[in-house]
C-alpha cells in the first residue's frame, strides 16, 4: 500500500497509462497543462511538484486555450496520446466548456481535471460556489456533463480508482473518445488514502481495429459492384485510423474518385489521380459535380455535417450511401448501408473482397484541371508591389512549404479558402478544425502540434477577429521556446460573417472593426488597432509585410526562424484581382421570412429557391 493524497495518486496513475496500436506503444497522457488557483494549487498543483519527473507540466494563460493545445497534440498524435488540463474552481472550470465541446465534437481525446467545491461542505457557500437551492450536489462543473464523453465527481478517495480507470478507457476508445472530465473537490484532492500498489502499475490500453461483419461486408461489396458512378467521401476517420495507404490502394484498384471533408483533406496528396478536392459548401466544383451525379456515396470516417452535404442539397434523388465508420452512430447516417469497422481494416477487407473488380475510369480529369487553373488564378500575383489578397497569401505560402510543414486554422473565411485552394502535400499537413470552427483555436493548437511534432514548421493562420479572441498563448510559446509561425491577416473585421450577413439580408451589420458614425452604424474609419505591436508585446518576433514581395521575404524568414515568429499582413479585397472561387454548393442559413428591407426580401427569395432542392435520404 502507498499512502498518498488523491491528487498525488491521480498523477502517478496517469503517468503509467499507455495506448498500443499495431504493436507501437504511446504514452496516453504525455503532459498536464495547468493554471492554478485555490481549487487545485494545493492538490493537483502540489502533486505535479511531487511527481514532476514522471509528469511533464505546461503553464497556460487561458483555460480554454489549454484544452485547444491538448486537442492539437491529440490530433497530431492520431488520438493515441493526449494531454490533461487542470484548473481551479469557478471561472477556471467553466472556461473549459468551449474546449471540451470542441474536443468531443471532433472525437478527439482530452482529460479535464477541474477543481470543485468542498465535498465536506465546511462552509456554505464557499468562494465561487454556485448555489442551487434544489440540488446541493450541483456545481458549475456540471456544465461540462453534456460536452463530456465521461464525467465523474470524486467525492471520496476510494472513488478515484474506478473513475480513473473508466476515464482512461474512454480516452483510449476510438468509438467513445472525446473530452473526459473528473471533477475534483479541493478538499478531496488533498486527502490522504492507502492506495493498492496495482493502481500504479503500468497499463496498456489496446486501441482496437475491429474488422467488418461478414454480412455487412457482403452487402457493401454488392453495392459497389453494381454502382456506375460511385464517389468516396473521406473524413477525419481515415487519418485517425492511419488508413491513408489502404484508401489509396482501394481507390486505385477500383478507380473510384475521392473527395475529402475538412478533417479528411490531405489523406491523398492533391496531385493523386483519384483525388478530386474538397466536398460540399467549401469544396471544389470537381468533387461537387461528381457528387451531384453519383449513384453510390461511400463515406469513410465522416460525420456528414451540413457543410459536407450542402445542407442536404448536394446528392441526387435515388443515391445510395455506404458508410464505413468505426462508430455505428455515424455508419447509419443518410439511411446508409452500414459497414461498422476500423477504416483501415474495412478498406482492406473491401479491396480483398472485390478482387479484380475494376470500373472504367470516370472522365473527370479535365474538370480537375479546370479547377487547378482556378486555383492558379486565385494565387496569381500580377503586381509584386501590391497589397496581397487572402488567396495570394496562401499562394505565396504554397511556394515555400514542403511536406514537413503543418497548417492550422479553424474559423473565419480562411477555412473556405483553404478547403478550396490548399494543395496538401502530406497526410498531416492540413489541420483545420471545422467540427466546432472555434475562433481562437489556432495559436494554442499550434503549440500542441509543435509539442507533438518537434522540428517541423507549424503555421497558425489567423484573421484579425480570431486573433483578438485568444492571443495570450503566444506568451506560452515564448516561454516554451516553440518556434511556431503565426500569420495574422488583417482585414479589419469578420470577413466570413460579413459576407454571410450580406447574403442573408443582414447588410454586414456589426461585422467590421470600425468607429460608429453619428447614426450609430459601424461605418466609420477602421479602429487604430495595431495587432503587430500586440504580438510583439507578448514576446513574438514580428515581421510586417506591406506588399507581396515583403510577404514572400517575411514568410521565408518565419519558416526558418528558431523563435516564435509572427508575420503580419494587411490584406486587400478581391475587387480588382481574381479572388477565391465562389461557393460551389449551398449552405442553409434561414433568412427572415418577412421584412421591409429590400436586401432581406431579395435574400429570402434566393433562400426559397435553394431550399426546394433539399432531400432527405431515407
Amino acid at each position: 500500500m502507498s499512502t498518498l493524497t488523491v491528487a498525488q495518486a491521480l498523477v502517478r496513475f496517469l503517468a503509467a497509462q499507455y495506448t498500443e496500436r499495431d504493436g507501437v506503444r504511446h504514452r496516453l497522457i504525455a503532459a498536464t497543462w495547468g493554471i492554478f488557483g485555490h481549487g487545485n494549487v494545493a492538490g493537483i498543483g502540489q502533486a505535479l511538484v511531487e511527481y514532476g519527473e514522471e509528469m511533464p507540466y505546461h503553464q497556460g494563460r487561458n483555460e480554454q486555450a489549454m484544452v485547444h493545445a491538448a486537442v492539437g497534440y491529440a490530433r497530431q498524435s492520431n488520438r493515441l496520446s493526449t494531454h490533461a488540463v487542470t484548473t481551479s474552481i469557478g471561472p477556471g472550470a467553466t472556461n473549459l466548456v468551449t474546449g471540451a465541446a470542441l474536443a468531443t465534437i471532433n472525437r478527439l481525446p482530452v482529460l479535464l481535471l477541474p477543481g470543485d467545491g468542498f465535498a465536506t461542505r465546511p462552509a456554505d457557500p464557499v468562494l465561487q460556489q454556485l448555489e442551487v437551492p434544489y440540488a446541493g450536489e450541483v456545481s458549475v462543473n456540471d456544465c461540462l456533463r453534456p460536452v463530456s464523453k465521461y464525467f465523474d465527481r470524486i467525492t471520496r478517495p476510494e472513488a478515484l480508482i474506478p473513475a480513473a480507470l473508466a476515464a482512461v478507457r474512454v480516452l483510449a476508445d476510438p468509438v467513445e473518445t472525446g473530452a473526459v472530465t473528473l471533477a475534483l473537490p479541493q478538499d478531496v484532492q488533498a486527502e490522504a488514502y492507502d492506495w493498492p500498489e496495482e493502481f500504479f502499475a503500468e497499463r496498456t490500453w489496446t486501441v482496437r481495429r475491429p474488422r467488418p461483419d461478414t454480412a455487412e461486408l457482403e452487402a457493401a461489396v454488392e453495392a459497389i459492384g453494381v454502382a456506375r458512378r460511385p464517389l468516396i467521401i473521406a473524413g477525419g476517420g481515415v487519418r485517425y485510423s492511419g488508413a491513408e495507404g489502404a484508401l489509396r490502394t482501394f481507390a486505385e484498384r477500383t478507380r473510384i474518385p475521392v473527395a475529402t471533408t475538412q478533417a479528411g483533406k490531405g489523406v491523398l496528396p492533391y496531385d493523386h489521380d483519384c483525388e478530386t478536392g474538397g466536398i460540399g459548401h467549401t469544396g471544389s466544383s470537381t468533387a461537387n459535380e461528381l457528387a451531384r451525379t453519383s449513384d453510390l456515396v461511400i463515406g469513410v470516417g465522416t460525420r456528414y455535417t451540413d457543410f459536407t452535404t450542402a445542407s442536404g442539397t448536394l446528392f441526387p434523388d435515388g443515391v445510395r450511401f455506404l458508410n464505413l465508420n468505426i462508430t455505428g452512430f455515424d455508419a447509419h447516417k443518410q439511411a446508409a448501408l452500414p459497414l461498422v469497422a476500423d477504416a483501415r481494416e474495412g478498406l482492406t477487407a473491401l479491396t480483398e473482397a472485390l478482387g479484380d473488380h475494376r470500373r472504367e475510369p470516370a472522365d473527370w480529369g479535365s474538370s480537375k484541371q479546370d479547377w487547378q487553373e482556378r486555383v492558379d488564378s486565385a494565387y496569381a500575383v500580377p503586381d509584386e508591389n501590391a497589397r496581397p489578397t487572402q488567396p495570394q497569401v496562401l499562394g505565396v505560402l504554397d511556394t515555400l512549404v514542403t511536406e514537413d510543414d503543418i497548417l492550422i486554422n479553424a474559423a473565419g473565411s480562411l477555412p473556405g479558402d483553404l478547403h478550396k485552394l490548399w494543395r496538401a502535400r502530406s497526410t498531416d499537413q492540413y489541420h483545420v478544425e471545422y467540427g466546432y470552427s472555434c475562433m481562437g483555436y489556432e495559436i494554442p493548437a499550434a503549440i500542441g502540434v509543435a509539442l507533438a511534432a518537434p522540428g517541423r514548421p507549424v503555421w497558425a493562420l489567423v484573421g484579425d477577429g480570431t486573433y483578438l479572441m485568444n492571443p495570450t498563448e503566444i506568451v506560452t510559446a515564448v516561454q516554451e521556446g516553440l518556434p511556431i509561425k503565426v500569420v495574422i491577416l488583417q482585414n479589419h473585421g469578420y470577413a466570413s460573417i460579413g459576407g454571410l450577413s450580406e447574403s442573408v439580408g443582414g447588410e454586414r451589420y456589426g461585422t467590421a472593426y470600425r468607429f460608429r458614425d453619428p447614426d450609430g452604424r459601424f461605418t466609420g474609419a477602421p479602429l487604430p488597432v495595431d495587432l503587430a505591436a500586440n504580438a510583439a508585446s507578448l514576446g513574438m518576433r514580428v515581421l510586417t509585410a506591406r506588399t507581396v514581395r515583403d510577404l514572400r521575404e517575411a514568410l521565408a524568414g518565419a519558416r526558418t526562424s528558431t523563435v516564435p515568429t509572427c508575420v503580419y499582413v494587411e490584406t486587400e479585397t478581391a475587387d480588382t484581382v481574381s479572388g477565391p472561387p465562389p461557393a460551389q454548393a449551398w449552405w442553409d442559413v434561414p433568412v427572415a421570412e418577412t421584412s421591409t428591407r429590400p436586401s432581406a426580401v431579395k435574400a429570402r427569395e434566393e433562400y426559397d429557391r435553394h431550399v426546394t432542392a433539399r432531400r432527405r435520404h431515407l
